[in-house]
């Protein structure tokens, strides 16, 4: 096939990224953050009365947080840790000199996260429909809209992080943030729960404004605009900054 072809560029990206894909679902902490511990989240929920998750049947309030948990995961921590531990060992900057090209490089990143996050919304979708979930159908294309745009505002966030910090930096970040996201993000508890200031600072956070517009389309079936608005700054501002101070190489 001639390089001059428009398939040639397709492939490349889509060969990366099946390597990526490959490479985190071989991968076992990543593999452990991404579905297990999301899982473990979920069943736990779904028998325990703490915390509480608001008014609503519990497990229809539950799978929404687990899965803006999920792509917090992929995209965020798994993707962070990965592309600062390829940039410490040169290969970002050997793969950025190839026909793949640094733009491909990162939508390879991109795709492979999206591919990463159907496997989860699958698994752990099934895990809810299995303990008694009953989302709101006519929100389901609004929650597909807050995936994409949740992994957007997550990714660029990873890929400033792991493009200027250390790597063992990143790697004790990452899990951390993934912890307090957890804890006190408005991911799994809503922000309607939190003391009233703690909701308003809250409500600023990528976490919250994911999780919040999850329960919002698949409990609700409505769409939260607040929160796709958090997402949309948070997605121009860490590109913006990843694309202007992004190392490939330390």
């Amino acid at each position: 096939m001639s390089p001059s072809t428009a398939a040639a560029p397709r492939a490349r990206v889509l060969a990366q990224s099946r390597f990526e894909v490959g490479t985190l679902l071989r991968n076992g902490e990543q593999l452990l953050v991404s579905l297990v511990l999301p899982a473990i989240v979920l069943v736990a929920l779904s028998v325990s009365s703490v915390p509480s998750l608001g008014t609503g049947r519990r497990i229809d309030l539950a799978v929404p947080g687990v899965l803006a948990l999920c792509v917090i995961s992929a995209s965020f921590t798994a993707q962070g840790i990965a592309t600062a531990f390829d940039r410490r060992y040169s290969v970002l900057r050997y793969l950025g000199v190839t026909p793949l090209g640094r733009g491909g490089l990162i939508a390879g990143k991109v795709i492979a996260t999206l591919a990463i996050e159907a496997i989860q919304v699958v698994v752990l979708g099934g895990l809810g429909l299995a303990l008694g979930w009953r989302p709101a159908v006519g929100g389901i294309g609004y929650a597909a809209l807050f995936l994409v745009l949740g992994t957007w505002a997550f990714v660029s966030l990873a890929l400033l992080m792991a493009g200027t910090l250390r790597a063992e930096a990143v790697l004790a970040l990452a899990n951390l943030v993934w912890i307090l996201f957890l804890a006190l993000g408005g991911v799994i508890v809503p922000r309607s729960l939190l003391p009233d200031w703690a909701e308003a600072a809250t409500g600023w956070l990528p976490s919250a404004g994911l999780a919040d517009g999850l329960r919002a389309a698949l409990v609700q079936g409505s769409f939260e605009w607040a929160g796709a608005l958090v997402l949309l700054v948070w997605g121009l501002v860490c590109t913006a900054l990843a694309s202007r101070f992004f190392r490939w190489s330390d």
